[in-house]
């Protein structure tokens, strides 16, 4: 094996964007360095929230050749991948479970890269380099574990050869068939839920609510502070503060603006709901969205059958609307698996852990049958989305 060197930063502004973007590839706009320096310089990602960044990058004699996003924690907010029960159960026991360190793109669970490589190096060899100098950073910071978070599954494969644990989990997305248009796509679905579907639709347009689509580019300060609004709300009216702040919104549209795209409802001129989108290269990704008040079906138009209608219209295969929510299948997403991986360092701890995830990846997988017989679909088209 070539003799590599790790380094952690202490920020994603200690390396060039350039050098840190030819490892995270153009599939998606979230591991893209405009992307986590802007989560870091307006303050959405600081050890005040929560996150302090330590990406580790990793060189040989040729230059840098891997690097993993990733973040010391001091709680478990804003993972999506929930582990609350495992701190507690340190805490019982009278020991700490954070810090941690965690690779994962903050705020945003879709599936990514994080084991990230420079083309034509040995994958498999690049790969246990970097889960050999987390782990060793862990053990030297006497840290309770380490966790990877929606990786793909090319990094599942190497990080369950290195024995971490793994878990499984679901979330609902829709898959682009070829259809030509919307109507084509709800051609697929049983009379019942095209009924629905329409009837849906109908109510929005009924209600007088038009939609602008717009590139963050297209947005100017005085639309995202109405807009931003919107989204803060849908937090505040859960007892929550925001994850992400306006600062963001508007810097990261500057920086990628024709990776982020808005579908903004209004009633006349007046903006009274926003879905925002980030657009990959082969799929779209919808991760925010507030309302000035309560309109019927507005959610389900705005965030998902607007996207669905976008992806139709530019030919994206693929449509991940954001974690959770059964009432997405009626609506034509169907359950898919994600993944995460777990380094637990306490031996006691890691055989309790990994006996709980082989237990809870049986109930994954038998929840993602029972689903799939619920999908809209005729049989013959369900049958091909199935997983």
């Amino acid at each position: 094996m070539n003799a590599y060197v790790a380094k952690f930063l202490t920020g994603i502004a200690d390396i060039e964007p350039a050098r840190w973007n030819e490892l995270a590839g153009a599939d998606q706009p979230f591991l893209r360095h405009e992307f986590l320096l802007a989560l870091e310089e307006t303050g959405c990602v600081t050890p005040g929230t929560g996150w302090t960044p330590e990406h580790l990058v990793l060189s040989d004699a040729d230059g840098l050749v891997g690097a993993m996003p990733l973040y010391r924690k001091e709680n478990s907010r804003g993972e999506f991948v929930f582990d609350f029960a495992w701190a507690n159960a340190y805490a019982e026991n009278g020991l700490r479970y954070y810090p941690k360190l965690v690779s994962a793109i903050p705020f945003t669970p879709v599936q990514g890269g994080r084991l990230l490589k420079r083309s034509g190096v040995d994958a498999s060899e690049i790969d246990a380099a970097l889960i050999t100098a987390v782990h060793r950073y862990a053990e030297a910071e006497q840290l309770s574990s380490w966790h990877i978070l929606f990786p793909t599954p090319e990094n599942l494969v190497s990080l369950e050869k290195a024995r971490l644990t793994l878990r499984k989990d679901c979330q609902f997305h829709w898959y682009n068939q070829d259809y030509s248009s919307f109507d084509a796509f709800l051609a697929t679905f049983t009379a019942e839920k095209r009924k629905k579907a329409k009837r849906e639709r109908r109510r929005v347009a009924e209600a007088g609510i038009e939609f602008d689509t717009l590139l963050g580019g297209d947005v100017d300060d005085a639309l995202w502070d109405t807009l931003y609004g919107f989204y803060a709300d849908t937090f505040y009216r859960h007892g929550h503060e925001p994850y992400i702040n306006l600062l963001f919104f508007k810097r990261i549209a500057r920086t990628l603006p024709n990776n982020m795209m808005l579908k903004i409802a209004r009633h006349g001129t007046s903006p009274i709901a926003v879905a925002i989108f980030f657009i990959g290269s082969d799929a779209l990704y919808g991760r925010y969205w507030g309302a000035s008040g309560n309109f019927h079906s507005l959610h389900f138009e705005t965030c998902y059958y607007q996207g669905i209608e976008y992806c139709i219209e530019h030919q994206l295969r693929r449509f991940e609307p954001g974690t959770q929510g059964e009432h997405k299948v009626p609506r034509g997403f169907v359950p898919t698996l994600t993944g995460s991986a777990h380094a637990i360092l306490d031996g006691r701890f890691a055989a309790a852990i990994r006996d709980f995830a082989k237990r809870e990846s049986r109930g994954v997988m038998a929840y993602v049958a029972a689903v799939n017989e619920h999908v809209p679909y005729h049989q013959a088209v369900s049958q091909e989305l199935r997983l």
